[in-house]
């Protein structure tokens, strides 16, 4: 005689597809709250670390004024060079327009007379760039090399509690700015 029918039924395959579904759910489910939770305890450490630059100020007392020699004095820390012509002073950037290398002035013996921009002039030194080859006069007129820009000059004032030069390197000024004293 044929086995009767039995009125229980096994799991079904379609059963077995929910429970799995579930898991993977609930294992989704703790998989995005623990990487919420590694979010903030990351966001909780990194707010004990302060966001500072530790950059050289980029407005600096550099001395009195009767401090300085005639000529030229290079302030190797803020890459400046800061000429003094008898009570006159004035600032000008030691680093090239081309890619930031720190230039190198070059004095002559003899003055040299320059055509910059359409006039005669006569200098006494001027600056190159070791890392491309870039030359400017000594004003700062870039007139070899890959330099797009002349040299920036910078704002010079008297410090009012201290009466020491002050340079601004936020503040560019034109060729013919000039701090008497």
């Amino acid at each position: 005689m044929p086995p009767l029918p039995s009125t229980e039924r096994k799991p079904a395959h379609k059963e077995t597809a929910t429970e799995t579904r579930r898991s993977f759910f609930a294992k989704m489910g703790i998989g995005g709250l623990l990487t919420g939770l590694a979010g903030q305890i990351t966001i909780l450490f990194r707010a004990l670390m302060p966001n500072v630059l530790y950059e050289p100020p980029r407005i600096f007392k550099i001395g009195k004024p009767d401090q300085f020699p005639e000529g030229v004095t290079f302030i190797e820390s803020q890459r400046v060079f800061v000429f003094r012509n008898q009570k006159q002073f004035h600032a000008i950037s030691a680093e090239c327009t081309h890619l930031g290398c720190t230039v190198k002035m070059v004095q002559f013996n003899d003055p040299k007379t320059v055509q910059i921009q359409g006039r005669s002039q006569q200098e006494m030194q001027e600056f190159d760039c070791p890392c491309h080859g870039s030359k400017y006069y000594g004003d700062g007129t870039n007139y070899a090399g890959p330099a797009p820009a002349p040299l920036a000059w910078y704002r010079m004032e008297i410090a009012a509690d201290d009466g020491q030069l002050v340079v601004n390197l936020t503040e560019p000024v034109g060729q013919d700015f000039r701090l008497l004293v």
